[in-house]
């Protein structure tokens, strides 16, 4: 047994820096937001577009991905993302060259195809080896903590690299990008040499056994892929929405680099949250997780959006100095956005409690059951777009109501809808 828990050591090292990857890539679309609207004098909704064209691919690679994993297995799924996350960045890099909106929205799609795919092959993984239960969310949560330290930096590289919103240009951000490209080259190289275990990967006469069911047969998990649509959609449309409020000087007021900070501090939130919940994860249940998280959310999101926004506190945020060095500084916000940064405690720990109660009681439909949970990471979106068109209609918080909806189905998820109604199915 010994022996077995140390061949899984470099496994679970690969699978949390590819957990990094997917938040390093994916969270550049939301701080890309403020450049495409200077550069291109776009609207809101339009700045979110990269962010919703890097989701929109999970609507269209999810349940592939998932086939993917059954029959090629981990590593190839992996080193084939890996490629395709490349590419994805590459374009973006040539979108700026061309100084092309349309090549970026290229290059953020072919970029979501490759983070769905890696999604798929992390997630049921990092379960495995936890040995599922609570040691398997313990597992996705020490991998969501490296995936938020990721998150942190990102929005933070932007608003440095940027500094004045008005002279905004993807030039700018070329720095990010080849970053992006080198960790997945590295990562790549990596993985090439290292040995993953394959338990889901399934043969085709296994395939056809019990055809009548599917994951689709667990009313839970149903419920449970409809609550990955809306947390992905909440923890992404948070800090989006809010780096945008805060650019706004009709509106905020503050300059990109601020609201840069501001939003890396809500990534590095999370950080501390996973932090945290990777400690307990082993005492505490994901369901009891999921319902504090949810319903402490809500109340700071209701908090968020009836303070007035002329009211104004000096809140500690993670920034960068001259030099590049991490530090802690203060900047004068309107509170509603301090309420909103602390909204990233409550989403740091609810991806792996979704997953792992959806997917408790699965057995052999796990692979499956993830790629279909890829799909519906496509809320990461569409809620952000619907969020951003009521922005400019109604105004930023009015727009936050779709957050606190998202919140309060997910507090009935795990009180209610997580439970598992079909253990008659066999999942042998």
């Amino acid at each position: 047994m010994e022996s077995t828990q140390k061949n899984y050591t470099l496994p679970i090292i690969m699978m949390v820096l590819l957990f990094g990857m997917i938040s390093f890539v994916t969270n550049l679309a939301a701080p890309m937001g403020i450049v495409v609207k200077s550069q291109f004098d776009a609207s809101n909704f339009l700045g979110m577009l990269g962010n919703f064209a890097n989701f929109a691919a999970y609507a269209v690679m999810g349940i592939p991905a998932g086939k993917l994993l059954e029959k090629i297995g981990y590593k190839k799924t992996a080193l084939l993302a890996i490629v395709v996350g490349f590419a994805g960045v590459g374009i973006q890099v040539l979108s700026g060259t061309a100084a092309s909106f349309a090549v970026y929205i290229l290059g953020a799609f072919v970029a979501g195809f490759s983070m769905c795919m890696l999604n798929t092959v992390v997630n049921p993984m990092l379960n495995t080896l936890g040995g599922g239960g609570k040691k398997g969310n313990q597992l996705i949560q020490i991998a969501g903590t490296f995936n938020s330290l990721m998150g942190t930096l990102v929005p933070i590289l932007v608003g440095a690299l940027v500094g004045e919103v008005a002279k905004a240009n993807i030039t700018d951000v070329y720095p990010v990008m080849y970053i992006a490209m080198g960790i997945f080259a590295l990562v790549g190289i990596v993985l090439y040499f290292v040995s993953i275990p394959e338990p889901h990967i399934v043969k085709a006469d296994t395939m056809l056994k019990d055809s009548k069911y599917s994951a689709w047969s667990f009313r839970h998990f149903v419920l449970g892929a409809v609550g990955i649509f809306i947390y992905v959609g909440v923890e992404v449309g948070v800090p989006g929405t809010l780096i945008l409020f805060l650019a706004d000087k009709s509106a905020g007021g503050v300059d990109a680099t601020t609201a840069g900070f501001v939003g890396g501090t809500y990534w590095f939130l999370m950080l501390i949250g996973r932090f945290v919940g990777a400690s307990i994860g082993g005492k505490v249940s994901s369901k009891t997780m999921l319902v504090a998280a949810s319903g402490v959310g809500m109340l700071l999101v209701l908090a968020a959006i009836f303070m007035p926004t002329s009211t104004t506190v000096a809140m500690p945020i993670i920034q960068t100095d001259a030099v590049g060095a991490i530090s802690v500084g203060t900047a004068s916000v309107p509170i509603n956005a301090m309420f909103l940064v602390l909204c990233g405690l409550c989403t740091s720990v609810m991806w792996g409690g979704i997953f792992n109660l959806a997917v408790e009681g699965l057995g052999r439909y796990v692979a499956a059951a993830s790629g279909i949970f890829m799909m519906m990471v496509c809320g990461g979106g569409i809620l952000p777009l619907v969020q951003n068109a009521i922005a400019d209609n109604a105004g930023y918080m009015a727009s936050y109501w779709v957050t606190f909806l998202g919140l309060a189905y997910l507090f009935y998820y795990a009180l209610i809808g997580s439970k598992n109604v079909n253990t008659d199915i066999p999942v042998e």
